[in-house]
């Protein structure tokens, strides 16, 4: 968990009213939920591994017995735990409020998550998520609202190019179900799948071996894999997806995905390339997606800007009756990092500096002025070390500066550059 200084954080609420104002020009309306869920609802088997990171709260009133006497029973220990992400608090807010809300409910989600990660680089207990979700619309027009809408918030931050990986759950089923793996053992298959851009086929077949994996079923997807291919890269659309994939794919899945790309298309006013690539080795390993499944990417990283899918199983958990839902989760700290600082965010970023003769009452008439005039304005006396300061204020993003001496007319003073 870390503090966040003022230039981090003044950068950080310029990306977040970027994505809010995108987000909330594309309809989706912003909600808020809490922090804490109960322990029955974070723990009950849809989190994935997320559920082994979650932070527990201790039931109130509990003494030093009681504890010792639930120590390898942390259900009898906690009642509530720290949100992991906010997918499964939108599940229970849409139960909760579903009379309140329209029949096809489009909502933006963002708030600090927590999970017990290792600290490492670009991991953190506490971190931001920014998610918008379309709930009750189980039409291609749902995922194509949430990639249209995620691609215009990138491009709005300066990140044009950007692409979407699509694939579907049900693909990735069908296909090991046509290699002949077990349902027993997709799970770990999909484990090693998901490693095929880092260890290649052949690692994959020996890793799969390794595991113990039916034999001709690993023999078959090895052959899959390494099978002859062109070099021509199609657009995103049937052929590339049936090129892809073992013959006779089912037609239901190729056509929605054929749909959410016809639909991107349009609502991104492209004329050649669609901005999605259809993979049919994404996994995302979260249990809880039962469709189309897809990933952020941008050519600048390696590594994805967001993803989400459709988790159409999840909101019967709490409800009892089966809702459609889909979401589409930017990495906001990932998007952070890689915006551009922008020149026009401290255009008029004054510092107004000081001898200690000055009387406040002028100090604050010159202050007064500024910010009439629509300046950010902050006042320092001045120092034996004059550099440091101004060096200060340029890292703190003031961009601006003017002496004042007792007696300086409001509206008569300098303004020099920082840098």
């Amino acid at each position: 968990m870390r503090d966040i200084l003022p230039a981090d954080k003044a950068r950080r609420e310029r990306v977040l009213s970027v994505i809010r104002g995108r987000y909330r020009a594309h309809g989706f309306d912003e909600i808020e939920t809490p922090a804490l869920e109960e322990y029955s609802r974070l723990h009950a088997g849809i989190g994935g591994d997320n559920e082994k990171l979650a932070y527990n709260v201790l039931r109130r009133g509990m003494d030093a017995e009681a504890i010792r006497a639930g120590a390898d029973d942390a259900a009898a220990l906690s009642d509530l735990g720290l949100r992991y992400d906010l997918t499964v608090p939108l599940a229970r807010f849409y139960a909760s409020n579903r009379g309140q809300l329209p029949g096809v409910f489009r909502a933006i989600q963002i708030g600090p998550v927590w999970r017990a990660e290792r600290p490492q680089k670009g991991r953190y207990r506490q971190f931001m998520q920014c998610d918008i979700d379309i709930i009750g619309d189980d039409s291609a027009r749902a995922e194509a609202e949430l990639m249209v809408a995620s691609l215009d918030v990138v491009d709005a931050l300066g990140l044009e190019g950007a692409t979407v990986r699509i694939n579907d759950r049900r693909v990735l089923d069908w296909m090991l179900d046509t290699f002949g793996f077990t349902e027993e053992e997709r799970p770990g298959v999909l484990i090693t799948i998901d490693k095929l851009d880092k260890i290649g086929p052949d690692g994959v077949a020996k890793e799969l071996r390794e595991r113990g994996a039916v034999a001709s079923a690993v023999d078959a997807f090895e052959a899959f894999l390494n099978r002859p291919q062109t070099d021509e890269v199609n657009p995103f659309g049937e052929r590339q997806i049936l090129s892809a994939l073992p013959e006779n794919a089912p037609d239901e899945i190729v056509a929605h995905l054929v749909g959410i790309g016809e639909a991107v298309a349009v609502g991104r006013a492209i004329e050649g390339d669609i901005p999605l690539t259809f993979d049919p080795f994404l996994v995302r390993g979260m249990g809880y997606y039962t469709g189309t499944i897809f990933e952020l990417t941008h050519p600048s990283v390696d590594y994805s800007l967001g993803g989400g899918g459709r988790y159409d199983g999840m909101i019967g958990r709490f409800l009892g009756q089966q809702v459609s839902a889909v979401g589409f989760s930017l990495g906001f700290e990932r998007l952070v990092d890689l915006v551009a600082e922008e020149a026009g965010d401290a255009a008029r970023a004054v510092v107004l500096v000081h001898d200690a003769d000055v009387p406040v009452s002028e100090l604050i008439a010159h202050k007064a002025a500024l910010v009439q005039d629509g300046a950010r304005v902050r006042l320092e006396r001045r120092t034996k070390n004059f550099k440091a300061l101004l060096e200060r204020s340029a890292a703190d993003g003031y961009t601006g500066f003017a002496a004042i001496s007792a007696g300086a007319a409001v509206g008569s003073l300098e303004i020099k550059p920082l840098s």
